[in-house]
């Protein structure tokens, strides 16, 4: 059987102590997350957050920092989630856009509000974002390279 981690990427975004999330539903439940999702075939990853903040929030996503990479097996289904999560600002919502399917609102909550909403929170990730960003750690959002896979065959062919 082959392991295959599902690549994510996640927006921890904060403005004077409060952080934005997005309520949505998973499955019959209602819970809380980053602006987050997965990453598109082809696509970079700095486009996918971009992407995906626009999508769930109608806000504009300027990525500043990677704040961490985190690698979660759900023990619900099994299944394994690499995230990607960047830091920094949003400028221009466009007003009236409709967001993705599943998501219901976008809230700013403090880490304490977010502390008691945590039964709700869609996974254990989300709290350690948010704990990681506000700890300061911040790496370059070059950090992770992407290569074309042109670069990725050529090299292969070579070996």
């Amino acid at each position: 059987m082959m392991w295959k981690p599902e690549l994510t990427v996640a927006a921890v975004i904060e403005e004077r102590g409060r952080f934005m999330l997005v309520e949505e539903r998973a499955g019959r439940r209602r819970v809380f997350n980053q602006p987050a999702g997965h990453v598109e075939e082809g696509e970079d990853l700095l486009d996918a957050v971009v992407r995906e903040t626009l999508e769930e929030t109608a806000w504009h996503f300027k990525p500043e920092a990677i704040v961490g990479i985190y690698l979660w097996n759900n023990p619900a289904n099994h299944k394994t989630f690499l995230r990607v999560a960047y830091s920094g600002s949003v400028q221009g919502e466009e007003v009236g856009r409709p967001l993705d399917v599943g998501i219901l609102r976008v809230h700013w909550l403090t880490r304490d509000q977010l502390l008691g909403h945590e039964t709700r929170l869609r996974s254990p990730m989300v709290l350690r974002c948010v704990d990681d960003y506000l700890a300061g750690v911040r790496f370059p959002p070059g950090l992770l390279s992407q290569l074309p896979l042109e670069q990725v065959e050529a090299r292969a062919a070579i070996l």
